[in-house]
């Protein structure tokens, strides 16, 4: 899932084709010996087996998917950290907290139009129906008149009295005002139209609505098939529907995993992948549980066999989105400052030929999130406003590109590029100052759907995703002068690049008659944002001097084609 959130780093996201720079001159064949481990089984298998569930947090499918990422990490030889010897490089503990509020999972429920044969919709087939806090029906069910809902102040004008308000908006907005006017549950339709609900008739986007136990009582949300039958039965005159619905609601606790293959030089520091397990989704999010899964499972083999000894450590987070990062990069500074990268695994493995989404990856916030254009797209996402001061200049976007890139080349497999939105697990590492990407899909018709199951997710996907993301971590991890070197190179060729795309685009805007001045100001940024770029560089290496004359070098190649461009516009 992406949780819309005002985080003060937002944007609207963007697409952009691209090809990938020279490659870095890197040691080791990491690609090579990655792809001979990561075959998608152990991915593919997990994702199969978490997306059974209905997850949210402290329930028993989430737990559930917990511990079958726990019994493959102890299967590829991790240890609990409490058992663990000092030496043991493979751990992980399991987090247990409180929850706050109890929590909550969808048992069965129907939903039937009063005389009709057919049920409208049933929980067998239709299991985002139930609208997540919904309390349960009397056993018996209910069977009550609709009341349709055009406007909010209907519910004041008119009597709702022991009615079901049926209103095509989120459950969410309308809820606390129905049952406070006397509806007795409500019903609403709102499919947005990326979903194409017109063709997936049968889809339903989870919803919710506010905790309640003191009216405790429920929403349902309807498919379009559903909606058009419900309101042509209404056109006919006073419609009642039959409802039933089983919940549980209970008091519980939250497990987060923090899995690590700890570093041989540089144990503090550490690059972090993450993985939210909550929802209900197969894509969203069971595809980052089980991408992650093999990937600690590969690193695990590799470090075993020898083959491979990372320097820094490489930590998994499995938890509750947004809300386990974000602990993990408050509760102790320490840590905190010494997580050098942050990446977030949030819809990774989508069979993009069935739900029409593409493979993104979301950069840390660069110009392209203030001026979209050329090759750079929004998605249906969507975000806000950025300026200047939002700017996170570092290497890792490139970086991390390229590595993708390479990997589309070998696997045939399209990668494309989006500026940054927010809403997943990289917020948390980017408003600690800590450079992070988000890997996802989008736009997929199925988003957030009853029909997000395994059958639209690709093994392959998975295989490519998890393949290009050990690959750079792997380099990170070890990285060095060498490393070093052969990325400020990158960043070079691709900063060149970029100012005469923008240099292109500059001259298109102003045959649109659009500002010159404002076509400087971005070749101004660019140029700024890969200057600065550069110099974080220095961060993976122990003597910054060592590459000083690198990176210098670059940036000098950097100002004089930004010259040249502006001179040209």
């Amino acid at each position: 899932m992406r949780i819309r959130s005002i985080i003060g780093l937002l944007i609207i996201p963007a697409l952009a084709s691209c090809q990938p720079n020279n490659p870095a001159s890197f040691d080791i064949d990491y690609p090579s010996m990655i792809e001979q481990e990561f075959a998608g089984d152990v991915a593919y298998n997990t994702t199969a087996y978490v997306e059974k569930f209905w997850r949210v947090v402290g329930n028993a499918g989430f737990d559930s998917s917990i511990y079958e990422v726990v019994r493959r990490l102890e299967e590829a030889g991790y240890i609990e950290e409490n058992k663990a010897e000092s030496d043991h490089r493979l751990t992980y503990r399991i987090e247990k907290r409180a929850l706050e509020n109890p929590t909550w999972e969808p048992v069965d429920a129907w939903l039937k139009i009063e005389g009709d044969q057919e049920p409208l919709l049933m929980f067998a087939t239709n299991r985002n129906m139930i609208a997540q806090r919904s309390y349960s029906t009397p056993d018996e069910g209910i069977t009550a008149e609709v009341f349709y809902m055009q406007d909010a102040s209907d519910l004041t004008r008119k009597n709702v009295n022991g009615k079901i308000v049926f209103a095509e908006t989120h459950p969410f907005r309308i809820y606390q005002k129905a049952i406070k006017s006397g509806a007795i549950g409500i019903i609403t339709y709102n499919n947005p139209d990326y979903l194409q609900p017109e063709k997936n008739t049968t889809s339903i986007q989870f919803r919710s609505i506010p905790h309640d136990p003191g009216n405790k009582s429920w929403g349902i949300a309807l498919s379009f098939e559903a909606r058009e039958r419900l309101k042509a039965k209404m056109q006919q005159g006073t419609t009642r529907v039959e409802v039933k619905i089983e919940t549980r609601i209970y008091e519980s606790e939250e497990l987060t995993i923090v899995a690590e293959a700890r570093g041989s030089d540089k144990p503090n520091e550490r690059l972090v992948f993450s993985a939210h397990v909550q929802e209900p989704g197969a894509n969203d999010n069971a595809s980052g549980v089980g991408v992650a899964t093999e990937m600690a499972a590969v690193t695990a083999k590799l470090v075993t066999n020898g083959s491979f000894s990372p320097k820094r450590t490489l930590t998994f987070l499995w938890g509750d989105e947004i809300v386990s990062t974000r602990r993990y990069v408050q509760e102790d500074d320490v840590r905190a400052r010494n997580i050098k990268w942050g990446i977030s695994l949030d819809m990774v493995g989508e069979n993009t030929d069935i739900t029409g989404g593409s493979f993104l990856i979301e950069k840390m916030p660069d110009p392209s999130a203030i001026w979209t254009r050329g090759k750079d797209e929004h998605t249906e996402w969507g975000g806000s406003e950025m300026s200047l001061e939002d700017m996170t200049p570092h290497y890792l976007n490139d970086f991390v590109t390229n590595r993708f890139l390479e990997q589309g080349q070998r696997a045939n497999w399209k990668v494309k590029t989006n500026p940054f939105e927010g809403g997943s697990d990289h917020v948390p590492f980017l408003r600690a100052g800590i450079p992070s990407v988000l890997f996802w899909h989008f736009t997929d018709q199925f988003y957030h759907t009853d029909n997000d199951r395994i059958d639209k997710v690709s093994k392959s996907t998975l295989t490519n995703v998890g393949t290009a993301a050990l690959v750079s971590a792997f380099t990170l991890l070890n990285a060095g002068d060498n490393t070093a070197k052969g990325i400020i190179d990158e960043l070079r060729s691709a900063a060149e690049m970029r100012l005469r795309e923008e240099l292109d685009q500059g001259k298109l805007a102003l045959d649109a008659g659009e500002s010159k001045d404002i076509q400087i100001a971005v070749i101004n940024a660019w140029e700024d944002w890969y200057l600065k770029a550069l110099d974080t560089c220095s961060d993976m290496v122990d003597d910054a001097a060592t590459i000083s004359e690198a990176i210098l070098k670059a940036q000098t190649s950097v100002k004089s084609v930004a010259a040249e461009v502006r001179e040209q516009l």
